[in-house]
């Protein structure tokens, strides 16, 4: 491995439909100091005055020398080049949950922040996903004569658990703990004929969790609640809870929320927008077949340069998984005429997540903007980053 800790960069991004890789390495500064650079179909080398950076390349990764070409020196980021890649990583995702292992088991649902218990031991019989978001509209056309669901709210019965794009449905009116809503603050309403108004407290129909007190879901009727997926873990009662840091949690949700959505509807724009209908972050989905690998072994480069929340723990030759994204933060009425257009697309699908998740996902997609070298961090009017699987 490495024989001194030397400060050369070195970043890789395969793709493994392509079958390509972009390589990017050496000191950003042009003329710095001299490279002596090898390639392997298994490991990088990268030698310096100061010393010697080897990374090896995970198993399933392969490059191809002799594919070698672009050569080229871009201020800010160091030597650009292209080359051949193999890569077919298996990468075991974080289960949002798995409808045919599930039903039939019993399951706990679990805070993820805190890992409090929110419903346990609760049997499945029917795990069923819901239809898109819009299918009350378009009932018209598929049916000849009245609408046969009007009124009918789809509300799941004790044993169910219906699957939205980022949330479950589940029946908690046998469920041992009773999700707290908050009071909303008192509001001013009318109770009589001459229009004379009183203060009346209006029940909120946020969930919370009882210990760390994190917006888990809403109430959608007196035994229906909804959770979010970025704030529940199910895993079968057999097994313990798994202990996992937020930022991974959130990123691999979300990105397979978005692979998934992309797949089944054949879009691959989205607006994220708050419980409160508040558009945080417009996100277009570009590829989800990257394959990342960073040098980490020199303490200060991980401080400038960390590619994905907790780099710090990872191996040298530690690959990810991971989706690539445009994004466009919209807080503080930022991008507003931009927010108008794409609010009037039907192409344009919405993810909804619990207000303080939005910002979450945001500083998640600053961070790995601010990491990624100065020549990819933008893509036209949009910035660059990327989810990790």
């Amino acid at each position: 491995m490495a024989t001194t800790a030397a400060k050369t960069r070195v970043f890789l991004e395969v793709r493994r439909q392509l079958q390509s890789a972009l390589l990017i390495l050496g000191d950003p500064k042009e003329g710095a100091m001299p490279l002596d650079i090898s390639i392997m179909p298994s490991s990088l080398q990268v030698k310096t005055p100061e010393g010697c950076t080897e990374i090896q390349l995970p198993a399933e990764v392969r490059l191809v020398p002799s594919s070698c070409r672009g050569l080229q020196f871009v201020a800010g980021d160091g030597l650009h080049l292209r080359l051949q890649a193999k890569a077919e990583l298996g990468t075991k995702l974080i289960s949002m949950f798995n409808q045919h292992l599930q039903a039939q088991e019993c399951c706990t649902f679990y805070c993820q922040s805190c890992g409090e218990v929110i419903i346990k031991d609760r049997k499945l019989l029917r795990v069923l996903p819901l239809p898109s978001e819009n299918w009350g509209a378009l009932i018209g056309e598929w049916c000849c004569h009245p609408d046969p669901f009007a009124n009918k709210p789809l509300h799941p019965q004790e044993e169910d658990c219906f699957i939205g794009d980022s949330f479950f449905l589940v029946n908690l009116r046998t469920s041992l703990w009773q999700p707290r809503p908050e009071l909303s603050p008192v509001e001013m309403c009318c109770v009589s004929s001459d229009n004379h108004c009183k203060l009346e407290p209006k029940a909120n129909t946020k969930v919370i969790c009882k210990r760390c007190k994190v917006m888990l879901g809403e109430t959608m009727s007196s035994e229906t609640t909804k959770f979010y997926m970025t704030e529940i873990i199910i895993q079968s009662s057999e097994r313990s809870f798994p202990i996992m840091p937020r930022s991974q949690f959130v990123q691999s949700v979300i990105a397979q929320c978005l692979v998934q959505l992309s797949s089944a509807r054949s879009t691959f724009r989205f607006m994220i927008q708050g419980q409160d209908n508040k558009v945080y972050i417009l996100l277009w989905l570009l590829n989800s077949d990257s394959l990342l690998i960073e040098s980490l072994r020199n303490s200060k480069y991980i401080k400038a340069f960390p590619l994905l929340e907790d780099t710090l723990k990872a191996h040298s030759s530690s690959a990810w998984s991971a989706v690539k994204v445009l994004y466009q933060p919209c807080i503080k009425s930022r991008n507003e005429n931009l927010v108008n257009s794409w609010e009037s697309d039907i192409s344009i699908h919405p993810l909804t997540l619990p207000s303080a998740t939005c910002l979450e996902l945001l500083l998640i997609l600053l961070k790995s903007n601010a990491s990624l070298p100065s020549s990819l961090r933008h893509m036209n009017s949009f910035q660059v980053a990327f989810l990790k699987m």
